[in-house]
């Protein structure tokens, strides 16, 4: 599986306008909806489903990057937002820094195996410097996606 295949191009952010961690999965969740990934009148639902999941254990693990996620009966279509943060926002990460890279997946309830699939290619790339330091420096959505097609041909090393 391919970043590409579940990065919903639309719906990549390099410049976030929020600042807290509610309004950016917020803002996030926005994107996937504008993008119609997701259904209109699922965003409140979908928003309370995330946050829900980040007040048991943030999605922050450190280094910068956090992987907020959701498995919904309602959405028939991984999908995936990038959010790229140049101020920085309190995830409440483990290593307790901030985050300037967000990536939020929605995955339908009935493939688990297929959220499973795209949580490890999200996490194997976000533990690569180069990825996390390229997506942090991204400032066009152009840069985003010029940066997960090089991570699906594999040209980029750890």
């Amino acid at each position: 599986m391919k970043m590409s295949d579940f990065v919903v191009t639309d719906a990549i952010l390099p410049q976030l306008s929020a600042t807290q961690r509610d309004a950016v999965i917020e803002e996030l969740v926005d994107a996937l909806v504008a993008a119609g990934a997701a259904q209109k009148n699922m965003r409140d639902e979908l928003i309370k489903h995330i946050l829900d999941r980040e007040n048991k254990g943030s999605t922050g693990f450190g280094k910068g990057v956090a992987v907020p996620h959701v498995k919904h009966a309602k959405i028939k279509q991984m999908a995936a937002a990038i959010g790229v943060s140049q101020a920085g926002v309190d995830f409440n990460a483990l290593d307790k820094e901030p985050v300037y890279s967000i990536v939020l997946l929605l995955s339908p309830e009935e493939k688990p195996d297929e959220h499973l699939q795209a949580m490890e290619n999200i996490f194997s790339n976000l533990q690569k410097d180069q990825f996390r330091r390229f997506l942090r420096q991204a400032t066009t959505t152009d840069d985003v996606t010029d940066l997960l097609q090089e991570v699906d041909t594999q040209q980029l090393s750890g």
